[in-house]
């Protein structure tokens, strides 16, 4: 059988770079099998199924070329992208059904935010923990090296400057033993400068070696930046994809309580349609 595929690409900056996605409308009778397929033949870091809900506008569900994940925020932005550019929106918000919960998406002019899960944080580890992975006197010993998740976790690591973070040369191995140990999708790497915040992400254990714009792993770091490190703003701004020549911008906005505690976490970007294509399946 042929099955209709979608690309569009979300969190970009001025309609270039972002972080591609595919996305697969309303083919309800498509087996798991079938859509790893799609997703292996496609081979973006993640595609987005989407089919009706009886509990939602819309149901997700998310497969990269290896396995299904409970949760994408690029493959999200960009599925709505993807509804938008067909005429298939008629609102400014929706909910998405999820294995990571009922979600809100909220539509604002040409920026797409969706709503993540209250974050979780897990271990602090230990900077030698990685000593295999890449050059660990890059790591800024200013800050913790945190697990945590919004919807999936991630090791979120801090790094001295923004040099180091694009020179660094990952050993994908390792990090994807260290990500099966630890129970991660991957490794979030930042650093500061002035007042940007650069990221690079890592995720080999789902066949990702590198991502250009991961929304789940930036909204865990922007709650991470907020409760853990103090470092407060109205709307966080992550840059990513520099490395791989794909400039992505992923905005972060909190809602906290006057306890200083996170109660909802939304992450947005803008996106832009690519192409369509059809592909067989078995």
């Amino acid at each position: 059988m042929k099955v209709k595929v979608h690309v569009a690409s979300a969190f970009s900056k001025d309609n270039k770079g972002g972080n591609k996605a595919g996305i697969v409308l309303f083919e309800q009778s498509l087996t798991t099998t079938q859509k790893k397929s799609i997703a292996k033949q496609l081979g973006y870091a993640e595609t987005a199924f989407i089919s009706k809900s009886e509990r939602a506008d819309y149901k997700f569900e998310y497969f990269t070329p290896k396995d299904e994940v409970a949760l994408c925020g690029h493959a999200t932005i960009g599925a709505f992208t993807a509804l938008g550019y067909l005429k298939k929106l008629s609102k400014t918000q929706y909910t998405i059904e999820t294995k990571s919960g009922i979600l809100a998406i909220n539509i604002e002019d040409d920026l797409t935010f969706m709503e993540q899960a209250k974050p979780i944080y897990y271990d602090v580890v230990t900077p030698e923990k990685f000593v295999e992975c890449f050059n660990i006197e890059h790591l800024d010993n200013k800050y913790p090296i945190q697990i945590a998740s919004t919807g999936l976790k991630d090791i979120l690591i801090p790094i001295k400057k923004e040099e180091n973070l694009n020179t660094l040369q990952p050993n994908f191995e390792k990090i994807k033993e260290i990500s099966e140990y630890y129970d991660v999708v991957g490794m979030h790497l930042y650093t500061f400068k002035d007042d940007r915040i650069i990221c690079r992400n890592f995720a080999p254990l789902y066949d990702i070696d590198e991502e250009s714009a991961t929304g789940t792993s930036n909204g865990a770091l922007a709650c991470h930046l907020y409760e853990n490190l103090h470092l407060h703003k109205d709307t966080y701004i992550f840059e990513q994809g520099h490395s791989l020549k794909l400039p992505s911008e992923i905005l972060v906005k909190l809602v906290t309580n006057n306890n200083d505690e996170v109660e909802k976490v939304y992450v947005g970007g803008r996106g832009y349609y690519c192409e369509n294509k059809y592909l067989n399946v078995e």
